[in-house]
């Protein structure tokens, strides 16, 4: 296998190269970065194990597949509100307290809190649509940046039964491709549509559900927020022709702006179960949070037609959350981290969410102190390498217990050294389809697992 590098192509600092694994390559050329941000701060590079994209970007500031600390995750959010909010012509704060805690992670946290407690007033209603599952704290953070006049719900893959997906579009190039939306009304009259993902690199999934959303609820102003926008000019010019068909505005911001060309295979293998080599068995407990947060009382169900009648927490936008609500989960978020910073056993702490559960987590974990560290399980199947500069070099693989035809994927855990585990699970599961997982946690060398359901 070939050595990794990742170099500048040429002298200009806005051109890059990675050269990822074997034959595989992407050039990047920068055209727009508003709050001139190194690109090492922002995302590593990885091989997908994924026929339709061989590559990922993976995020440093995203808390989905890299560990990070939670203030960092929450405050590029509030970078793409603030960036919404000179869109939208409203008051919006000075850009320095930004940059310096997205470059500085040691600021983060003061950055985020002073934009907290100075939250932006937007000039006209907004509605928030995040994208499962990547994007569900990325667009929960954006919303969450405004004190008024808002809405946030995210897209979910997960089906229920006793509910009808008032939006259903494609994500094409992704391994799972479905979404859904249950909020009952995700957008109302004189509204603007804010759309939140990750990245966009043709911008297909953001015209699918713009095409859906303006078919049954008309606006005339839309927005596509992202932290990285590689869409080439052909591209760009899909968002026009929609724009002029439909008779509305769509216009786009995001953290880095360029272009992006790709050479070489994919990779095709899934990664196997990576055993732990340390001969730490860890404890592990279970933790309930019940009654800390409301509940939806559904259900859903998986491939092979079972269904879990736990509840789903409400307030994580899977449903609709309005701004009127985020002073009562804010007090429920610091309850629930008090209580859980407690429990702490040591000095350096790993708090992980579970797939589209991930906002929640990353707000209770901010709260927990000093020494913790954010990320999320994912559905993201990486091919691991561990020879740096390579962002995956560990993966650990498992069926999902909300649907075991699923697998899940936990990454860079065991070289860490964390003195203790936080596991975020929204609902309670079987004990049998826990079990694989449970195991797996019990192997990563952390002497002290604890599973937090939180509904």
């Amino acid at each position: 296998m070939s050595r990794t590098t990742f170099t500048h192509q040429s002298a200009s600092r806005d051109k890059h190269t990675y050269d990822i694994m074997g034959d595989l390559k992407v050039h990047v050329t920068v055209t727009e970065n508003p709050f001139d941000l190194p690109l090492d701060a922002l995302f590593s590079m990885a091989a997908r194990i994924n026929k339709k994209r061989a590559f990922l970007f993976v995020s440093k500031v995203l808390g989905k597949h890299l560990a990070v600390d939670p203030y960092v995750s929450l405050l590029s959010g509030s970078a793409l509100a603030v960036l919404l909010q000179r869109e939208l012509n409203g008051p919006a704060p000075a850009t320095e307290l930004i940059i310096e805690g997205l470059r500085d992670r040691s600021q983060a946290k003061r950055a985020y809190l002073q934009l907290q407690a100075n939250r932006l007033v937007p000039p006209r209603p907004l509605a928030f649509i995040g994208f499962a599952e990547t994007a569900t704290a990325l667009g929960h953070s954006m919303y969450d940046a405004f004190a008024e006049g808002c809405r946030y719900v995210h897209t979910t893959r997960e089906l229920i039964p006793e509910l009808t997906s008032s939006i259903s579009f494609e994500e094409e190039h992704s391994h799972a491709t479905a979404h859904r939306c249950y909020a009952e009304h995700p957008v109302q009259a004189g509204e603007s549509i804010v759309l939140v993902d990750d990245e966009m690199t043709t911008g297909k999934t953001a015209l699918n559900i713009i095409r859906e959303l303006h078919q049954k609820y008309p606006q005339a102003d839309y927005y596509v927020a992202s932290l990285l926008d590689w869409r080439t000019a052909q591209d760009q010019a899909r968002f026009d022709e929609l724009a002029r068909e439909l008779d509305i505005s769509i216009k786009t911001l995001s953290l880095i702006k360029g272009e992006m060309v790709a050479e070489g295979g994919p990779i095709l293998e899934a990664p196997r179960a990576k055993q732990s080599e340390s001969l730490v068995k860890a404890q592990v407990e279970q933790i309930d949070l019940h009654g800390l947060f409301d509940v939806v009382p559904v259900s859903s169900l998986d491939a092979a037609g079972e269904r879990n009648l736990a509840p789903y927490i409400g307030c994580t936008g899977r449903f609709a959350i309005e701004s009127s609500a985020n002073a009562e989960v804010d007090s429920r978020i610091t309850a629930a981290a008090e209580r859980l910073r407690s429990m702490r056993t040591g000095n350096k702490t790993l708090c992980l969410g579970t797939g589209e559960f991930m906002y929640l987590p990353m707000r209770i974990a901010a709260e927990m102190g000093e020494g913790v560290a954010y990320h999320s399980t994912t559905r993201s199947p990486i091919h691991p390498h561990q020879e740096p500069p390579y962002a995956i070099w560990e993966a650990h693989a498992y069926p999902s217990p909300d649907d075991p035809t699923i697998r899940h994927f936990l990454y860079n855990v065991t070289s860490h050294q964390y003195d203790d585990l936080f596991v975020f699970l929204e609902r309670q599961v079987k004990p049998e389809r826990l079990a694989p997982f449970v195991e797996l946690l019990g192997n990563l060398g952390i002497e002290r697992v604890r599973l937090v359901f939180v509904s």
